[in-house]
């Protein structure tokens, strides 16, 4: 088992009047993939965006390697190494998708090496380089907004529902993608409501219920005790997608 890269330890977040997280305790171990299930509106996307600064945490602690994240805005968290794809995605429609990987370069020109390697994971953006990120696919789109967290070396990938909205064939075309990722030891937090999407990639899963992370474990293990996904997941997480 890898030393844990994120730890958060107690965490709430309130939005406004809402108390969205009640103390959450989650590990995501460096390399692979960490899947984080649960009901929809159990906490998920709440969890990403607290760690990302987006939201703050109004108790517990938030540490990455180590070092306490927790107060940290969310441009000082970006250089702490954390990229975020969020479930809108976040790219720009007008802009070509050089130009949008141009934008999430923020440290100066393009690698090339590390551009080569993300056209090995996502031929169809070399192809569609010139062209207008608002006339991609929506798989194409996702494609994009992951390039874009990847075009800088980063400790943590954070990502939301990646699969939303997906035909069945992308869908498989991005469990090689995310495979891909996995041999370069990427460590990636996901949220996934697709869950043949999520056993086939993910090395460890937390479960969330009501704010609070409710199970823990290996994947296999999940994924081989459907008694145990139907308590913890019930019928808004369809293992059929």
């Amino acid at each position: 088992m890898s030393a844990a890269l994120l730890t958060l330890d107690g965490v709430h977040t309130h939005i406004g009047h809402y108390h969205i997280l009640h103390g959450v305790d989650l590990e995501v171990a460096a390399g692979g993939i960490t899947v984080l299930l649960g009901r929809n509106g159990a906490g998920k996307t709440t969890t990403l965006r607290t760690v990302m600064g987006l939201w703050r945490a109004s108790a517990g602690r938030l540490t990455l390697g180590g070092r306490d994240i927790g107060r940290l805005s969310t441009p000082e968290i970006a250089r702490e190494g954390i990229g975020y794809v969020p479930e809108d995605m976040g790219i720009f429609g007008g802009l070509t998708v050089a130009e949008n990987m141009e934008v999430a370069s923020r440290a100066g020109p393009m690698d090339e090496g590390r551009l080569a390697w993300i056209f090995d994971i996502f031929p169809a953006l070399k192809k569609f380089w010139s062209t207008p990120a608002g006339a991609l696919s929506g798989g194409q789109k996702q494609m994009l907004a992951i390039a874009r967290a990847l075009i800088e070396p980063r400790k943590l990938i954070l990502i939301d529902e990646p699969t939303k909205g997906l035909a069945p064939a992308i869908i498989q075309h991005m469990i090689e993608a995310f495979r891909a990722l996995k041999r370069a030891e990427t460590t990636v937090l996901l949220v996934e409501q697709n869950f043949n999407f999520a056993r086939a990639l993910g090395d460890r899963v937390a479960v969330m219920d009501d704010g609070k992370v409710v199970y823990r474990g290996e994947m296999a293990a999940l994924a081989a005790d459907e008694a145990l996904q139907h308590r913890l997941l019930g019928l808004s997480l369809d293992s059929h997608q």
